[in-house]
């Protein structure tokens, strides 16, 4: 099982990201971190762990509100051997067009219409496909959700109204999905409060998950990271 970090970016700062409600976002001050710097919160996350992975999501992009791009340059050349996987929405600002290698792509289902999804057959399934829903509610183009021929292998199933929540990840979702397509990588996001979560996620066929809350707080801490 592997964790990856979440950082949640709004208004140049790392927020704490709860159940969706973007406007009631928060810079974050934790356990883990008292900054919402973003450099000061990957240097948290490193210290807690060896963490490979990361994923920004730049909420201000998201919402065609401004963008971090930047920031997330900077924090990705400052960490040349850590891959970042962000999520800006689509089409991306054209600022977003970037050569660093180690920056991949998220495309989630909320920047697309129906009568838009068909631009994703120019990304050549060069990117990871974040499924983004709010209880049953799928967001962006339904068909994204139905027809997996638009897919690239590494599939992220966000459960928005889960994240922050402190619910738990959403097991028979994430079961379905695996069970229905066992040839792609399912990443859980949303909810996962403890170790015992991600063994439950690993049982139903998950190997990776993104998480934030449980990381800060400290549920999830080196002894646990270690237990993986």
């Amino acid at each position: 099982m592997q964790v990856i970090p979440v950082i949640d970016l709004k208004d140049g700062l790392v927020v704490h990201a709860r159940q969706g409600r973007r406007d009631s976002y928060l810079p974050i001050h934790t356990a883990l971190c008292l900054s919402a710097d973003i450099f000061d919160v990957i240097d948290a996350y490193l210290n807690l762990y060896d963490f490979q992975t990361f994923y920004i999501a730049d909420l201000n992009s998201l919402e065609q509100k401004g963008e971090h791009q930047n920031l997330i340059n900077a924090a990705a050349e400052r960490f040349p051997e850590r891959t970042f996987w962000l999520d800006s929405g689509f089409p991306p600002p054209p600022s977003h067009n970037n050569t660093l290698k180690n920056i991949k792509t998220v495309l989630g289902s909320e920047s697309f219409r129906d009568d838009t999804v068909n631009l994703l057959e120019s990304c050549a399934k060069d990117f990871i496909l974040s499924l983004d829903s709010v209880g049953t509610k799928r967001l962006g183009a339904d068909s994204l959700f139905t027809t997996p021929g638009y897919w690239p292998n590494d599939i992220i199933i966000m459960t928005l109204e889960r994240v922050g929540s402190d619910s738990g990840p959403d097991l028979e979702r994430l079961a379905a999905f695996y069970g229905n397509y066992p040839d792609k990588n399912f990443i859980a996001a949303g909810g996962i409060r403890n170790l015992e979560d991600l063994l439950a996620l690993k049982k139903v066929g998950i190997a990776q998950a993104l998480i934030a809350s449980a990381l800060h707080s400290g549920a999830i801490g080196r002894a646990e990271l270690a237990a993986l």
